[in-house]
């Protein structure tokens, strides 16, 4: 499977979650999984790519030209294939159509904006990937309470927790990834 890997690019995190992710990515790419990625060498993101060349999985990355003339951040250097796109839209639209599963390590602004368009594109039933979030230290805790609220106030209906996984759990997260129990849920259950 192609798994697509978001989460942060920035080296200034605690190295609590570099290391985490670095574990997990590593048991991933040991079961033979492959990584699609934002092509980033800093950061999760570089965690995440390290990992995956560790463990001698296949590394695509998609990243925008102006990443590389405006110097955004470092490129991996060790990708085996490097796909350069014109926007930050069109290498979403790659990265999503070339995975299989997603996972979210933990992020900012950027990584926030990718996940909910892969959630809002699965409760639209524009695909039936997993969606699992990786968890470490409670980062996503107050994001999963919201979500709970949302719920709550009816603004996001009850089958919408459905759409993904939240688990520190290294294990539970492949297994929900690699589980080809057909996701069941359509657009009139979720919307």
């Amino acid at each position: 499977m192609k798994i697509c890997i978001f989460g942060a690019a920035s080296n200034l995190i605690d190295d609590k979650y570099i290391k985490r992710s670095e574990e997990l990515c590593y048991k991933i790419a040991k079961n033979g999984h492959e990584l699609v990625f934002g092509a980033g060498a800093n950061g999760l993101m570089g965690a995440a790519a390290r990992s995956f060349t560790r463990a001698g999985s296949k590394i695509t990355g998609v990243i925008p030209h102006f990443f590389k003339t405006d110097t955004v951040e470092p490129i991996y250097d060790k990708c085996d294939e490097l796909i350069f796109t014109d926007t930050m839209r069109e290498r979403k639209k790659i990265m999503e159509d070339m995975a299989d599963a997603f996972v979210v390590l933990p992020g900012g602004i950027g990584t926030l904006e990718e996940l909910f368009e892969i959630i809002t594109l699965k409760q639209l039933a524009q695909h039936k990937k997993p969606i699992a979030f990786f968890n470490i230290y409670d980062y996503y805790d107050k994001l999963m309470g919201f979500m709970d609220h949302c719920e709550h106030e009816k603004f996001i209906r009850e089958g919408c927790h459905n759409l993904y996984l939240a688990t520190d759990d290294d294990e539970k997260l492949i297994d929900y990834i690699e589980d080809d129990t057909p996701f069941t849920l359509g657009l009139k259950d979720l919307k």
